[in-house]
């Protein structure tokens, strides 16, 4: 017989050669923890695959100002082919160091009421009601940096607030938003009252999601854990008005798309060329997942009221630039009025309504979101297809792209510039039998295929 002891040391021996070969193991064959795992674990709702933003400033969307008005406009809307109704804050508004008369809506002087100036709960929860009947979303605009003056958390609970070097409330540093004073959201009573207050909004009142205001200035972990709460409710819709891919993960479906404005801006005033649009393409192909949307728009609220109107903004480059941000890779949004071809910067803070009457701008968003709902290559994240560039004789001046999938096919070109150009492809992706979208005629288009562009002119083919 053997020895205890070499019986003993020969179990150790075995120990070992069996960790050893199962350490070896992992490293030459167990991949397991090197594996991509998914980056995006927001779940869009379904109904957000095709959709297009609207924004509502209820002060001058109507002449009467009010939810009850607003509501009558739904039937337009809804023909318009818009998606997600985003209501401007609904909230009371601060009266101490208000601006101007009316004041922002921006400056929430209450999280859970109304502003009477707009109607009351129950004319708010029959818009939204009538918006779901005709099957369209509505979400609000939430402002959680900041309050009012005159919010009664800044008396209830003021260590909820940032202070200055003084010691004293201060607004958000470097602006001049000198009507409200910032939140401190390091304070998790305040994360606890804030998480509350919106999904009273959703569970009580029936909105759909919300935009939020500088969502950037607001700690991520908050929306993350935000996001989690409104979904056990039921799927909601969460834009951040904010440009980062990390937003995207855990806490919203969209974000804006600003340098798409401001590249499209710059080119539009002979700033610059088309080339900067590439880097605006490279980052949202490579630094942004296929889930996340971008919000591309020609005009906001904020866009409008300080720095130009549409036709200021993009000249005679406005129509090309309002078709590539529906036909381009994002989510498209329009804001009250462009369709109407509102030619004025409209007052933030006094009673300044739209004039409403038929444009040849609101024909063309009627008929690019008709053409985003049918093509599926057109829709919006993972449902919709990559934008590849389609090179061409004019790169500086001529921007082309085909979106492909399975199913459906588009191909654009736009010349974002102030000559007409003869523009000839190389490579075959483009190839193919179309149907022009501006003509509505058949058209085939092969290696000898020239197109003749005018001056900030626009060709899209879809099949």
């Amino acid at each position: 017989m053997f020895p205890f002891r070499y019986f003993c040391q020969r179990i150790v021996t075995l120990i070992a050669a069996c960790v050893l070969t199962a350490a070896c193991s992992t490293t030459s064959n167990d991949t397991s923890a090197y594996q991509a795992k998914p980056y995006v674990q927001v779940k869009h709702p379904e109904w957000t695959k095709n959709a297009v933003i609207y924004q509502i400033n209820t002060r001058q969307f109507t002449q009467e100002g009010t939810f009850n008005a607003a509501a009558k406009q739904l039937p337009r809307l809804k023909d318009l082919g818009v998606d997600i109704l985003w209501l401007m804050p609904i909230h009371p508004i601060g009266e101490e160091n208000r601006k101007g008369t009316l004041g922002s809506p921006y400056s929430v002087k209450d999280y859970r009421k109304v502003n009477p100036e707009f109607g009351t709960l129950d004319d708010l929860k029959s818009f939204i009601k009538q918006a779901h009947e005709m099957g369209m979303y509505v979400i609000l605009d939430w402002v959680a940096n900041h309050s009012a003056w005159d919010n009664h958390l800044r008396f209830d609970h003021p260590d909820w607030y940032e202070r200055d070097y003084k010691g004293d409330f201060r607004p958000t540093p470097w602006w001049d938003w000198s009507d409200i004073i910032d939140l401190d959201f390091s304070q998790p009573e305040l994360r606890k009252y804030m998480t509350d207050a919106m999904k009273y909004w959703v569970e009580e009142v029936g909105v759909d999601g919300y935009r939020c205001d500088v969502a950037g200035f607001v700690p991520i972990d908050f929306w993350n854990q935000l996001r989690k709460e409104l979904d056990e409710i039921k799927p909601v819709f969460m834009l951040a008005e904010w440009e980062s891919r990390d937003l995207h993960a855990q806490a919203f479906d969209a974000t804006y798309a600003w340098s798409w404005w401001e590249h499209m801006h710059n080119i539009a005033h002979g700033k610059t060329n088309v080339n900067s649009l590439f880097i605006y393409y490279s980052w949202n192909e490579s630094a942004f997942p296929k889930e996340a949307m971008r919000m591309t728009m020609v005009s906001n609220h904020d866009k409008n009221a300080w720095e130009a109107t549409q036709f200021e903004a993009f000249g005679e480059a406005l129509e090309a630039s309002i078709v590539l941000s529906v036909v381009g890779e994002g989510m498209p949004m329009i804001y009250n009025g462009q369709e109407a071809g509102n030619p004025r910067r409209l007052a933030f803070f006094e009673k300044d309504p739209i004039d409403w009457q038929p444009h040849p701008i609101g024909d063309l968003y009627k008929k690019l979101f008709k053409l985003k709902k049918q093509n599926t290559a057109l829709w919006n994240a993972q449902w919709g297809a990559t934008m590849v560039h389609v090179p061409n004789n004019h790169p500086t001046e001529v921007l082309s792209f085909v979106r492909q999938n399975q199913q459906d096919k588009v191909f654009a070109v736009f010349n974002f510039s102030g000559s007409a150009k003869t523009v000839k492809f190389s490579e075959k992706l483009y190839h193919g039998q179309y149907i022009d979208f501006t003509t509505a005629k058949q058209a085939v288009l092969t290696d000898t295929t020239e197109l003749e562009i005018p001056a900030w002119g626009f060709k899209v083919f879809s099949k």
